[in-house]
């Protein structure tokens, strides 16, 4: 039994996320996770809310509460959504947790320790209309790289270069909007990424099966222009983690707070001790997952993200892990995500463009969400949402093959043989040339699924759902019943057995659908199908079952073009 740990981008506590968002990490992340569990393996899957931050203190400013009751309610907000999504954490925490306080003061005190934090007198910048210094990510302006007008003083989040806010063209406060805005000096840490840059360049080359998407962005913040920068580690912020060594004071550093980036990927670690002590286990229950001295050597961690934040994960990330000295799991796959797209423009969060998660659950249960995204990840480039596209998918793919199997074997059955699985007749060379097909093809998805690769895995699983349907086609048990009524009970058996094996194979895209496949034939028998014949006679003669509702209901034009033009338009 392999042990797979496995992490997804963290969330911005400010507001709910759009649908780009949760291709872009969670629901990737969620595929593997149940597919690894599925079989059999050990799976420790985490994630958290970002809740540092100008961000935050902004988002609890409109909303007119105090910062930590924000963050509170709206963690469980996210992870209420989160949960209706099927997204299977082991544990969904939260970065301003106490645990992720004390880690964040531990790794800086061991960086400083091993002399690669400096302290630097900078100039920032300082908004005097609204009375404070402005973090990179509140200094919006022109990015001098491509033009986006909207680059924020850290990233441009259009073309990914890496800025300062002095490199904006026409800045301004993207709190107030003002551009009334000066220059002042503060003192601040600096990661010293620098002097890490040849140790960095060799890990990423050891990493050969990391997604092209993933090691040429961090090549590029390598090797470009001057290369590697050191990168500050603490702002001028009210909220956030203190700034300290250890448990130990930081003179000249009072009043200050680390920089969100630098304790967001913490938390990966620390939503582990979260997890642990939440349930009452003790420390070695997640060491084991996070300490290779403890444990944690036979580990395979896997991150997923979008490409935004392949930098900070390939970067910063392990510089931190790396400099302690201490003997962290690293990370041995990323896969990255390039963007989805909506309707011909882009989704954002800020800009409230797009169908958003909540509002996604209104319209339509989970799974047709699920396998859309799923079955058009933005892998090899961006992919767009369109409701033409959508529409097309879900009725073809969910409801014409998958849900029609299903309805049509089941009403068959208790038509001409009543709600138990009928004996008699033994399987020919149709069947056993279906078996084949079948085993071809599932051993491909188990390759597609353990790579990673997610449009094609969802492919090979559609293809598997369409070689069920081909069958009851060309067998035609109704036609069967006629002339030869044993036979066709054989083929009906096969066709009830292919549900309960298509809800054990669907389980990691459509968890809802698989469990409501699984109650109608009246099991609880998961295995997975290493041995396909074996798994096409798992239900025998004689087992009772009943036949569902609807799996799947087609969207119609007018549900259509109703939810195209009411998102047409940004959210309030």
């Amino acid at each position: 039994m392999a042990r797979i740990l496995i992490t997804s981008a963290i969330p911005y506590i400010n507001g709910i996320k759009h649908l780009g968002n949760l291709i872009g990490s969670q629901l990737p992340a969620d595929l593997y996770a149940r597919y690894q569990r599925g079989r059999g393996n050990e799976v420790m899957f985490l994630c958290a809310t970002d809740e540092h931050g100008t961000p935050a203190e902004l988002a609890a400013a409109k909303a007119e509460k105090p910062i930590a009751e924000y963050c509170a309610e709206m963690h469980g907000v996210q992870l209420d959504i989160a949960n209706r999504f099927g997204l299977s954490f082991d544990h969904f925490g939260r970065s301003s947790s106490d645990q992720n306080k004390r880690l964040t003061q531990h790794f800086a005190g061991k960086l400083d320790e091993a002399g690669l934090i400096r302290e630097v007198s900078e100039k920032q910048v300082y908004s005097n209309t609204d009375g404070r210094f402005l973090p990179d990510r509140y200094i919006e302006g022109t990015c001098p790289n491509c033009g986006y007008d909207r680059a924020r003083g850290d990233q441009c989040e259009n073309c990914t270069k890496q800025l300062d806010p002095t490199d904006l063209i026409d800045p301004r406060s993207a709190i107030s909007g003002s551009t009334d805005l000066e220059v002042r000096e503060t003192k601040h840490l600096y990661l010293r990424q620098s002097a890490m840059k040849d140790q960095l360049d060799a890990w990423i080359d050891s990493k050969a099966d990391w997604p092209i998407l993933t090691t040429s962005i961090a090549k590029k913040w390598l090797h470009d222009g001057d290369g590697l920068r050191d990168r500050g580690i603490t702002r001028d912020l009210d909220w956030g983690v203190p700034v300290k060594k250890g448990d130990q004071d930081w003179p000249g550093m009072e009043g200050k707070v680390f920089y969100v980036w630098f304790d967001a990927p913490i938390e990966y670690i620390a939503c582990a001790k979260e997890w642990a002590d939440s349930t009452g286990k003790p420390d070695a229950e997640w060491e084991r997952w996070w300490r290779t001295d403890k444990g944690a050597d036979d580990v395979r961690y896997v991150q997923f993200m979008g490409k935004d934040n392949v930098p900070f994960h390939t970067l910063s990330f392990p510089a931190t892990i790396l400099g302690s000295g201490e003997p962290w799991k690293m990370v041995d796959h990323l896969k990255s995500f390039n963007y989805l797209n909506y309707d011909g423009g882009q989704f954002s969060t800020s800009q409230g463009r797009g169908v958003f998660m909540d509002q996604a659950l209104e319209l339509l249960p989970a799974d047709y969400w699920r396998w859309w995204l799923l079955s058009h990840a933005p892998e090899s480039s961006d992919s767009e949402f369109t409701w033409e596209n959508f529409q097309q998918s879900v009725n073809k793919d969910l409801a014409d093959v998958l849900g029609n199997f299903v309805s049509r074997i089941t009403k068959f059955c208790r038509s001409k043989f009543g709600e138990a699985v009928p004996e008699g007749g033994v399987y020919g060379e149709r069947e056993n040339a279906l078996i084949s097909e079948l085993t071809r093809r599932i051993r491909a998805y188990e390759g597609f699924m353990e790579a990673m690769e997610v449009r094609k895995s969802a492919q090979e699983l559609r293809a598997i759902w369409v070689a069920g349907n081909e069958y009851l086609q060309a067998a035609a048990p109704w036609s069967t019943f006629k002339e030869n009524p044993e036979q066709a009970a054989a083929q009906v058996r096969l066709g009830l057995n292919l549900i309960r094996l298509y809800a054990v194979l669907s389980a990691p895209f459509i968890p809802n659908a698989s469990a409501r496949m699984l109650n109608a034939m009246n099991t609880l028998a998961t295995d997975w199908p290493d041995d396909v014949e074996a798994a096409l006679n798992a239900l025998p003669a004689g087992h009772a079952f009943t036949v569902p509702d609807v799996l799947f209901a087609k969207i119609t034009d007018d549900q259509r073009e109703d939810w195209q033009a009411r998102f047409a338009g940004t959210r309030g």
